[in-house]
């Protein structure tokens, strides 16, 4: 969720340093860092019922789910971002307890202000990632999940799900209903049109 810009250029290093203590998280992108801005109450409750779907089916495996707070390094760019959701089944990331680089999966939820970064530049970013497998993306105004998942020959084929579809996200092997991802999230293009 890139709101800002904040800074002029700096480095990887003086921006993690930076990171630990600041009280806003920043996105960094080839040296400017970019603040983020807040989350409405359905954002945070998809990304809390997708972090808490995956960590129960996860549990015992050796993967990792995180959210919100955990910065995604893109090695082959000069790159941080902070996922809604990320999955690391990579035995490379336990050494790092402030960033992860191999991720197998990242769930990131839209909002108007990020939605075309987080489909367009965002997402070219994230194939640069070796280990991503799936990049899902999740509607807050609809019932709506666009999972882009790399195919045998390395393309990225992209599979939509809506009301009553089985979500399979098969980076983890895991099976969820559009139901369960939006359980207790109020869409508020359905509340305006009844007003």
């Amino acid at each position: 969720m890139v709101a800002n810009q904040s800074y002029s250029f700096i480095s990887p290093e003086e921006y993690l340093a930076a990171e630990e203590t600041s009280p806003i998280k920043h996105e960094y992108i080839d040296g400017d860092v970019f603040a983020m801005a807040g989350a409405s109450d359905a954002h945070v409750t998809i990304s809390l019922n997708c972090a808490s779907l995956l960590k129960a089916h996860l549990r015992g495996t050796g993967c990792r789910v995180f959210m919100v707070d955990m910065k995604a390094r893109l090695n082959k760019l000069n790159r941080f971002f902070y996922p809604d959701v990320m999955v690391t089944c990579d035995e490379r990331d336990r050494s790092t307890s402030l960033i992860k680089s191999y991720p197998c999966l990242i769930i990131e939820v839209l909002s108007d202000s990020t939605e075309a970064f987080d489909r367009g530049d965002k997402f070219a970013d994230y194939q640069e990632m070796e280990t991503l497998m799936e990049y899902v993306v999740i509607s807050q105004t609809k019932q709506r999940l666009d999972c882009f998942r790399r195919n045998e020959e390395g393309f990225w084929v992209l599979q939509s799900y809506k009301p009553g579809d089985k979500v399979h996200l098969k980076s983890v092997d895991f099976y969820t209903t559009i139901e369960e991802i939006y359980e207790d999230v109020v869409i508020e293009d359905a509340i305006a049109t009844m007003q």
